[in-house]
């Protein structure tokens, strides 16, 4: 990695504009193509300087208001199979296995986004239904504090 790819880093860890041309700032401030820095991103990509280029869409600017953790209570020997269900629904965004505690019976935990509570207890019960596990209990979330990925 040299000056210019942590300089691309820096200047796109905060989001690009969404518009034709996203590089077209950056190259310009660089004095480099917009292909220059395109390719440059592909290569670190290779080499996994950095994970992943993706998008994030702040839900809650387009309305989707109600946020569960749904937590379960999965046997052990069934947490891959029914796991790999869950993570099968479209509403999931998150699905993590967690040990156990005492007095706290829940192993496997999902992330369920919608507009409604409803919804995401309709959710939820569909899932249930899917992976014959009754044993939950759904977290909604109040606010959001912080969202932001790992910055350099």
């Amino acid at each position: 990695m040299d000056d210019i790819d942590e300089k691309i880093i820096r200047l796109t860890q905060n989001g690009i504009p969404l518009q034709k041309s996203p590089f077209a700032d950056i190259a310009n401030e660089l004095g480099i193509s917009e292909q220059e820095i395109i390719d440059r991103l592909k290569k670190m990509k290779e080499k996994k300087v950095i994970r992943r280029f993706g998008a994030s869409i702040g839900h809650r600017d387009i309305g989707i208001v109600a946020n569960a953790m749904c937590v379960w209570n999965v046997p052990d020997e069934r947490t891959e199979e029914v796991g790999t269900i869950m993570t099968g629904f479209s509403e999931v965004t998150h699905c993590y296995e967690r040990p156990r505690a005492p007095g706290w019976n829940y192993n496997l935990f999902t992330m369920v986004h919608s507009y409604t509570k409803e919804d995401c207890e309709e959710i939820a019960a569909n899932i249930s239904e899917a992976t014959n596990i009754n044993d939950y209990k759904l977290l909604f979330s109040d606010r959001e504090f912080k969202k932001t990925g790992v910055r350099l």
